[in-house]
């Protein structure tokens, strides 16, 4: 595997966890976050990412912006920016599927 895509999944780990968490959470008039309500939602190791991505177990889901997208991306991963998916483009994603968001 290229280092490439080994920093691309580290990245899209860390940084999906942490902007799902900062983005999609209200902060509290005092800014600091008092609850996470997506701790339900299972965070994935570098090493289940890698082999979800060589056995094809998930789909990833890139949610920067399109021209982000077209510059790089991990092969055959979708393209739905962040502000659609909150729109309502999760419709498009069957949720029997294993998905891995990233957005780096």
């Amino acid at each position: 595997m290229s280092s490439r895509l080994k920093l691309i999944l580290a990245g899209l780990l860390i940084v999906s966890s942490t902007l799902a968490c900062s983005v999609l959470q209200p902060l509290p008039s005092s800014g600091i976050p008092t609850e996470n309500p997506y701790l339900e939602i299972p965070r994935v190791t570098v090493e289940e990412a890698v082999a979800a991505y060589h056995t094809g177990a998930a789909v990833f889901v890139d949610v920067r912006s399109p021209t982000q997208y077209a510059r790089s991306h991990i092969a055959g991963a979708l393209s739905v920016p962040l502000d659609e998916l909150i729109d309502g483009r999760t419709g498009e994603l069957d949720p029997n599927d294993w998905i891995i968001t990233y957005c780096t």
